[in-house]
């Protein structure tokens, strides 16, 4: 198989994981961290926390709040590392209510995407709350544009509720504007409530501009919509049930620019470095 050099901005500096020589048919990153990965460190010393990031040999980043710092003022600490960050996620309230201090505060922080992870509803997530929520999105990403930054939302599992022939998810897509809302896909939130994440980026190639990128433990019962699993299900990349190599290669061919690993177990010290050989080494 013929060689291609390529940067890979993942791995740890110490493992030799930078700027090594990768088989075409591999995955070429680059890969970020999501920071709440880190959400028990932070707290506690953020300098230390983001030394950790940058030996990890990450450059782009997904940032979970400032950790009581003023967003100018982490972002300064992130310059001083020369992380890229990318995007972040906020309150769906805040995107509703406050469209505008969203894209101040994601401007402040130098991001690209400002999107919520989470929307709150009664009851099962259903078409008409759906529906509201999209509009949200579009009127948020209205404002947000008028600051180069646009819309996302991350799915969480529970939106994919069978709906006539689909999925309520899909209203999500059908009903928010590609001009200013795209959408992050978690890899893991998409396979415990029984979805296939291949034929999902398939069926909508050009709306999504991230991945997050984690992996379920093997024997864990798939298919709920629950949106809750125990995070010490949250394994190394690579030792789940996901089918890595499709995934990345179909992400790949459609042109996703930003891959997040995020690592919610309590292990996530000792599972870092194992998903990063993993994603140096997966080939297809």
């Amino acid at each position: 198989m013929k060689h291609i050099i390529r940067s890979l901005a993942i791995g740890s500096a110490a493992l030799g994981l930078l700027a090594v020589p990768v088989l075409a048919g591999s995955f070429n990153g680059p890969v970020g961290l999501q920071l709440y990965s880190l959400r028990a460190d932070f707290p506690k010393d953020v300098p230390g926390t983001l030394n950790l990031v940058e030996k990890l040999g990450f450059k782009e980043v997904e940032v979970a709040g400032t950790y009581g710092l003023k967003p100018e003022e982490f972002k300064k600490m992130l310059d001083a590392h020369g992380f890229l960050p990318i995007g972040a996620h906020f309150p769906f309230d805040k995107l509703r209510d406050d469209p505008e201090s969203v894209a101040r505060e994601a401007q402040a922080l130098g991001l690209k995407y400002a999107g919520v992870a989470w929307i709150p509803h009664k009851g099962a997530f259903d078409e008409k709350q759906a529906r509201a929520a999209a509009a949200v999105f579009n009127s948020a990403g209205k404002v947000f544009a008028k600051y180069g930054i646009k819309a996302y939302y991350h799915c969480h599992g529970y939106e994919f509720a069978p709906l006539g022939d689909g999925t309520v998810f899909d209203v999500l897509m059908k009903e928010t504007d590609p001009q200013y809302v795209t959408f992050e896909m978690d890899i893991l939130w998409v396979v415990f409530p029984g979805q296939d994440p291949v034929k999902l980026l398939e069926k909508y190639p050009t709306r999504w501009a991230m991945l997050h990128l984690k992996d379920l433990k093997k024997g864990v019962q798939t298919g709920e919509l629950t949106s809750h699993t125990d995070v010490k299900n949250d394994v190394a990349i690579g030792s789940g049930q996901m089918d890595y190599p499709a995934i990345l290669k179909t992400a790949q061919r459609l042109g996703i620019k930003h891959y997040f690993i995020e690592d919610e177990s309590p292990s996530v010290h000792e599972q870092l470095p194992k998903s990063l050989e993993f994603l140096k080494n997966v080939t297809w």
